[in-house]
């Protein structure tokens, strides 16, 4: 049979005025420590022995002692109670002042041009927020995973997340790396796209990402074939730069290699723009300190070279 774990209501009512009443074996010399009359120290004690259904004090004119209950109840009691008061300092604290641990979501890909640095410089201005990264690329629901905040491209947040910009908007580009380029041709139009292997990605709910693009200033998806997917832009931008094929990606992720030579630029008058990383959370009245810090770190760190851009009314920052 299933057993009731619940503590009734009212269970720890007294328990604090027994406990002093216990260490000083005096109601009165209790009573000046809780800041209350020695009567009603007398009636919690009397209301608690009531509800446990046994004495725990006896008592003379001229002093206090604990039953057998009492000494057996005070053993369990004041470990416990202990605890509490610890728990409750512990939770004060962590509201109090930016401390403990911090989780977030972010995309594998954003980890080493985005979120390191930035993680970087906020731990060395608050040295007792412990930060957690998990990398993945799946769509989490922070409260139910346990996470404090995410970040990810701004089309991809939920309209009930508050958000704040990370980067500004930036375009979808496609690459390849010269040596596939050199076999396989440079495509000049979308409809070449049909000839080439085209490297993709998969949503966690399981359909495959078509490639988008701006043509004559409408918005065109393309679903392409190749020899790779994968649910990261960290996988595909690596295969692009094995020659496996072209890969649509974000331009800060392939930037490094563009530099260096390692990818080309493909169908560049075809990229549509990306309304730019954010930092999402659940709700501003919900924030810990902890939060707001590396809120405050993200706005302080971005003001400078911030641009005001026009975002989807759901992606607009809320007050």
């Amino acid at each position: 049979m299933k057993q009731n774990f619940t503590v009734r209501k009212g269970a720890l009512d007294g328990v604090e005025a027994f406990l002093s009443v216990a260490l000083h074996r005096n109601f009165r010399r209790a009573a000046a420590e809780l800041g209350v009359t020695p009567s009603a120290i007398s009636q919690a004690i009397r209301t608690l022995e009531a509800r446990i259904g046994a004495p725990l004090f006896l008592r003379t004119t001229r002093s206090v002692g604990l039953t057998e209950a009492g000494e057996r109840f005070l053993a369990r009691a004041k470990p416990a109670f202990d605890e509490l008061v610890a728990a409750s300092q512990i939770a004060r604290d962590l509201g109090q002042r930016p401390s403990g641990l911090l989780r977030l979501t972010a995309p594998r890909a954003a980890l080493p041009i985005l979120v390191t640095p930035l993680i970087a410089s906020f731990s060395r201005a608050y040295p007792e927020v412990e930060v957690e990264i998990a990398a993945n690329e799946e769509l989490i629901d922070l409260a139910a995973e346990g996470f404090d905040a995410g970040v990810r491209l701004g089309q991809f947040i939920a309209a009930d997340m508050v958000t704040v910009r990370l980067t500004q908007a930036f375009p979808l580009i496609v690459v390849a790396s010269p040596e596939y380029l050199k076999q396989h041709g440079r495509p000049k139009h979308l409809g070449d796209l049909r000839d080439h292997a085209c490297l993709r990605m998969r949503r966690t709910i399981g359909a495959i990402v078509p490639w988008t693009f701006v043509d004559r200033d409408k918005a065109v998806e393309a679903v392409v074939d190749g020899p790779l997917i994968a649910n990261d832009f960290t996988t595909v931008l690596s295969g692009a730069m094995e020659g496996m094929g072209l890969a649509q990606v974000p331009e800060p992720i392939a930037l490094a290699a563009l530099k260096a030579g390692l990818l080309e630029r493909v169908l560049q008058t075809f990229a549509p723009t990306a309304p730019g990383m954010f930092l999402y959370y659940p709700s501003r009245h919900q924030m810990m300190p902890k939060l707001r810090a590396l809120v405050d770190h993200v706005k302080n760190r971005t003001a400078a070279t911030s641009k005001t851009v026009a975002l989807p009314e759901r992606l607009r920052p809320r007050r």
